[in-house]
């Protein structure tokens, strides 16, 4: 797997890898993984199609390298949120957390992950996107379970259909965004999620 801070032999690089990385993001955020072209992804990151290659490898691993950016960055309120004292307040931060990304200044107002999920085609990628999907409910589960076992959640709560709902509901707002929902639209929708959030 070639890595962005590697030399290439010959002349050394003559562009900021980590600023091209972020230009790649912002294509493959606003156009998702099929419609971004090589030629716009060297058009904006300002790089020939050898350098690409030579610096990032593939189109598919470019896109896993942007993706982590995205997780690092815009993204990383998810799994931040699981540090959140209650589960009410867990769901407050991801429900929250997306609103104010999809909402941002300078957001294409989609989510990038759900955006390229539905337009990774039928290759690896989306065997990758499935993983990510459920690594991110077993994360959410079991912060859930915890609330349980700490008396926050009611005995008995079905903590994986939870999980699944919240998550849901994300990827739901995203879709909701992508076709000119209003932020006053999507805090409607987490505020009746956290209305009927249940109590101990």
């Amino acid at each position: 797997m070639p890595r962005r801070d590697k030399k290439t032999r010959g002349r050394p690089r003559e562009f900021d890898a980590d600023k091209a990385l972020e230009r790649a993001m912002r294509v493959f955020w606003r156009k998702g993984f099929l419609a971004a072209s090589l030629t716009d992804l060297t058009r904006a990151m300002r790089i020939s199609r050898p350098s690409l290659y030579a610096a990032f490898g593939d189109k598919e691993q470019l896109f896993r390298n942007a993706l982590e950016r995205y997780f690092e960055g815009p993204s990383s309120y998810a799994r931040e949120s699981l540090r959140a004292p209650t589960a009410r307040a867990v769901v407050e931060k991801i429900l929250y957390g997306v609103i104010n990304m999809l909402t941002g200044p300078g957001s294409p107002a989609t989510c990038m992950w759900v955006r390229c999920a539905l337009s990774s085609g039928d290759g690896r990628l989306r065997a990758e996107f499935a993983a990510q999907r459920a690594e991110g409910h077993a994360l959410l589960r079991r912060r859930l379970d915890r609330a349980v076992e700490e008396g926050d959640l009611p005995a008995g709560s079905d903590t994986s259909a939870l999980a699944h709902l919240v998550l849901t509901v994300n990827y739901g707002l995203t879709v909701q965004a992508t076709t000119g929902a209003t932020r006053k639209d999507l805090e409607r929708v987490a505020n009746a999620v956290l209305g009927d959030w249940p109590s101990a």
